[in-house]
């Protein structure tokens, strides 16, 4: 326990994804996300829809997010796209006093950057009750639609927020997008049920709530 807060000593922004991050791929949100990801691109595109999911996941291997795929490939427009995928239920979310209790004790910035956009970010923010615990929420509209992994999207993010990353950490649940700020001199933290051993990947922890409790 002490050799992981002495390794985050240095720390002073901690940077959190938001999707399966800042709660738990049981209460499988991103699933209805999914099924509204593949409605769009099929209604847009104007394919089936074993057609329109192929294409989702595709997009999503190559491009890092379906949304650049579709940007990069058929020209679609980001800001409808967003605001459709995200109108879903967020009933299934519940608050979490304890994570939001530990993520109050960090010392630092605490940021929120996610491949969603902003408004929706909010709202999971608020679902979980850990609305006004961040200095700042990103979304892909902040990196100009670029997704993570791609390392000039973490730059424009960081280089709008002010943030040093040698002094900052990444908490993730895509092992992917812990790469780029590995290379950037941040501390990376993969979070998920699984762990990945990857040399881009410095901690793994499927409870975030407990691993914070041992850097306050």
């Amino acid at each position: 326990m002490l050799m992981v807060a002495y390794d985050f000593r240095h720390i002073d922004a901690w940077v959190f994804d938001l999707d399966n991050t800042l709660y738990p791929p049981q209460m499988r949100l991103f699933d209805q996300i999914e099924v509204r990801m593949t409605d769009y691109v099929s209604r847009t595109l104007r394919i089936d829809r074993d057609h329109a999911d192929h294409l989702r996941t595709t997009y999503w291997q190559k491009y890092g997010t379906t949304l650049a795929g579709l940007m990069a490939e058929h020209g679609v427009d980001p800001d409808p796209y967003l605001d459709h995928v995200h109108d879903i239920d967020f009933s299934p979310l519940q608050p979490d006093p304890q994570l939001a209790k530990n993520i109050a004790a960090l010392p630092g910035r605490k940021i929120v950057y996610t491949n969603g956009s902003k408004p929706y970010a909010e709202q999971v923010l608020a679902a979980r009750g850990l609305g006004g615990l961040f200095d700042q929420v990103y979304g892909v509209e902040h990196a100009d639609y670029r997704p993570k992994p791609e390392r000039a999207a973490f730059e424009r993010v960081f280089e709008i927020d002010g943030l040093k990353p040698e002094a900052a950490a990444m908490f993730e649940d895509d092992p992917r997008n812990l790469s780029a700020p590995h290379q950037m001199g941040m501390r990376t933290v993969h979070v998920a049920p699984v762990a990945q051993h990857e040399p881009h990947i410095h901690y793994h922890t499927d409870d975030l709530a407990y691993f914070l409790s041992l850097l306050a």
